[in-house]
């Protein structure tokens, strides 16, 4: 590992440098949300360009010289994104979120301890890569896209891309399988009770595996994915409380009272209970208690956000409201299709969902609907 010890700068100047790299990779990681939708968006493309660029300029400035080399060659491989000489694909969501991570990091480092640890020897060999990918060889960005971001996070062997596989298999229920007798019998159980809740709750039935299923899909895609089993309980039984709502609530699609809406909400704490002695679905839960709460703090019961959300309530927040547009009916009396929901998703909850767990999402949605 290498130490960068940059020249000593006014306080103030710091704090601007910070504020505006976080808000720069922010505004690129929406963008790349908005990309796995729209690839072909030129004027998404060239937002993300400027954003590269901006981040490369102010790095400049402040003499935090490491990391602009290889911000350069990012740079460049945009233009060719821009100019209609490359395709976005996630691999190059991926190579751009993980390059951003690194500067922003090696950023905080400067700024808060006064060096940075960055790993030279892995930065040289993706800049080595990424500098072959030209416009003249576009039939093998993929390739190379791929080995940059192996060398990056230090890979040595080049895997296929779980995301771009060429084919995909969904699980067939969501009982994962390996689970000790005991495990098996409580999920088998919690799937039996989740039939006659789907149909008294107004949901097209199957609703417990289908978020299962497609939780485990898009949890395989994360570099650190979550036990499926703790996943599986949570998607089962989160909306167990619905069952001891009053029916004409839970079906109700005009506006709630203030004093309806509450009741409604407080299913949230009837679904939770109902396990809460079962030790071993702790982390399960937890994803049922705070799979309501949004990001932004706007959520309920606890109005909690941001890093005091689980991953597993971040994941389920999103498909319960993705699988909701697929398959509940609308005010004007429709479904909409996967996507048009996938859409309705980014747009309608826009700040109110995890980044990473959206884009996770929109890369393995996209990507099954080409399937």
């Amino acid at each position: 590992m290498a130490i960068f010890t940059p020249e000593e700068l006014e306080e103030d100047i710091l704090v601007d440098l910070s504020e505006e790299i976080h808000e720069l990779h922010e505004a690129s990681e929406q963008t790349l949300i908005e990309l796995e939708l729209t690839p072909l968006d030129n004027e998404l493309q060239r937002a993300l360009f400027r954003s590269v660029h901006t981040i490369k300029g102010d790095l400049g400035l402040v003499g935090f010289m490491p990391m602009i080399e290889v911000l350069q060659y990012l740079e460049d491989i945009l233009d060719l994104l821009r100019k209609g000489e490359a395709n976005y694909t996630s691999l190059l969501s991926d190579l751009v979120l993980k390059l951003m991570d690194r500067v922003t990091s090696f950023v905080s480092a400067c700024i808060k301890e006064g060096k940075a640890e960055y790993d030279k020897v892995a930065l040289d060999k993706t800049i080595a890569v990424i500098k072959m990918i030209n416009a003249g060889n576009q039939g093998e960005h993929e390739v190379l896209l791929q080995k940059a971001v192996n060398c990056l996070t230090n890979q040595q062997e080049l895997r296929d891309d779980k995301v771009n596989a060429l084919k995909i298999d969904l699980a067939k229920t969501g009982i994962p399988k390996s689970l000790s007798p005991e495990r098996q019998g409580d999920l088998l159980f919690f799937r039996e009770l989740m039939r006659p809740i789907e149909k008294r709750a107004g949901y097209k039935e199957g609703r417990g595996d289908r978020l299962a299923i497609l939780a485990f899909y898009i949890n395989g895609l994360s570099d650190n994915p979550m036990p499926e089993d703790q996943l599986a309980v949570a998607c089962y039984v989160h909306d167990f409380g619905l069952a001891f709502m009053p029916n004409n609530l839970v079906l109700q699609h005009d506006a709630l009272s203030k004093m309806e809406a509450n009741l409604l909400r407080s299913h949230v704490y009837m679904s939770t209970r109902l396990i809460e002695h079962l030790n071993a679905w702790d982390e399960a839960r937890k994803i049922i208690m705070q799979h309501h709460e949004n990001i932004d703090g706007s959520g309920y019961p606890l109005g909690i956000g941001g890093e005091q959300m689980c991953e597993g309530a971040k994941l389920l927040a999103i498909l319960d409201r993705f699988d909701n547009l697929c398959h509940v009916a609308q005010q004007d009396g429709e479904v909409l299709s996967p996507r048009e929901a996938v859409i309705a998703v980014n747009k309608n909850y826009k700040g109110q969902l995890s980044q990473k767990w959206l884009r996770l999402f929109n890369q393995g949605i996209s990507q099954y609907l080409k399937q």
